[in-house]
C-alpha cells in the first residue's frame, strides 16, 4: 500500500497528523498528486469531485493522422495502441510523463495550458504535415481546434471522454474538514471546482471551509471557488502541478 494511502486511513482515524491536503482531481492524476503532497511532509486526502468516463468514441485510421494532441491525462487510454508510434503533444509535463509510461515514444509537452499546446503545435508541426487528431472530453477542445484550424491546420476534434460531478465527497474529508485538519484544498480545473461547492453547501460544512486556503490552477477555477467562504484563494503563477504545490509553501 502506497504511504499516502496509509496516512488517509489514519486521518480517518482521527490520530494526529501533519495538516492534510485535499487532492479533488480524479484518478488517474489523483495519485501521483497525492506522493507529491505526502513528499512536502503534508498529509495528502483525496477527494476526487469528478468522474471520468470513456465515450468510446469512433477514431479515425492512425494513418490518416499526422499527429496526435492530448488535453488531458485522460484521453490516453483512448488513444492506445494505435496510436502510440505517432508524435504525441500534450498540454502539460504530467500528462507527458504518462504517455511516455503507456508507450508513446515520440512526446512533447507544452508545459501550460490550451493556448500554449495550440503555440506548440505551430511550433512543431505544418499545414502541410497532415490532419491532427485533437482527443478531448466533452465540452473541451473547442478553442484549440478554432485556433489552430485559423493557422491553417486541418483538425479532427473527438471527445474521448465524459466527466460527471460527483454524488458525494469521501467521509474522511467531511471528517477531516468538521475536525479543522484540513490547512488546503486544490483544484486542477473550474469543473473540479464547481462540484467541490456544490458538495460542500449540500452537506452543509461551508463554515468549515472558513479554515481552509484554495489552491486553483488557473483564474477559472479560482472564480468557480468563490461560492465558498475560504481563508484564501491562490491562483498558480503557472496551469502546472508544480505552481499549484508552490502555493502550500
Amino acid at each position: 500500500m502506497p504511504n499516502w494511502a496509509r496516512v488517509c486511513g489514519r486521518i480517518a482515524r482521527g490520530i494526529s497528523l501533519p495538516e492534510a491536503i485535499l487532492i479533488t482531481r480524479p484518478e488517474p492524476g489523483a495519485s501521483e498528486t497525492a506522493n507529491r503532497v505526502a513528499a512536502l511532509g503534508f498529509a495528502p486526502l483525496i477527494a476526487p469531485c469528478l468522474t471520468i468516463e470513456a465515450t468510446h468514441t469512433h477514431l479515425p485510421r492512425a494513418r490518416a493522422v499526422a499527429a496526435v494532441l492530448a488535453t488531458s491525462g485522460n484521453v490516453l487510454a483512448a488513444c492506445l495502441p494505435a496510436f502510440r508510434h505517432m508524435p504525441l503533444l500534450t498540454v502539460g509535463d504530467a500528462t507527458a510523463a504518462r504517455a511516455r509510461v503507456l508507450g508513446f515514444a515520440r512526446v512533447a509537452s507544452a508545459s501550460g495550458d490550451a493556448t500554449d499546446l495550440a503555440a506548440l503545435v505551430t511550433r512543431k508541426r505544418r499545414p502541410e504535415d497532415g490532419t491532427l487528431l485533437l482527443a478531448c472530453g466533452q465540452g473541451q477542445g473547442g478553442k484549440i481546434a478554432a485556433a489552430l484550424r485559423q493557422s491553417g491546420f486541418r483538425v479532427l476534434r473527438r471527445v474521448v471522454y465524459r466527466s460527471r460531478p460527483a454524488n458525494k465527497l469521501p467521509d474522511a474529508t467531511l471528517d477531516a474538514l468538521r475536525d479543522g485538519r484540513v490547512r488546503a484544498a486544490l483544484f486542477f480545473s473550474a469543473e473540479t471546482a464547481r462540484s467541490f461547492v456544490r458538495l460542500i453547501r449540500r452537506t452543509g460544512l461551508t463554515e468549515t471551509i472558513r479554515q481552509v486556503d484554495a489552491c486553483a490552477i488557473g483564474a477559472a477555477a479560482g472564480v468557480a471557488l468563490r461560492g465558498l467562504p475560504w481563508r484564501r484563494i491562490g491562483v498558480a503563477a503557472q496551469p502546472t502541478q508544480d505552481a499549484m504545490l508552490a502555493l502550500l509553501r
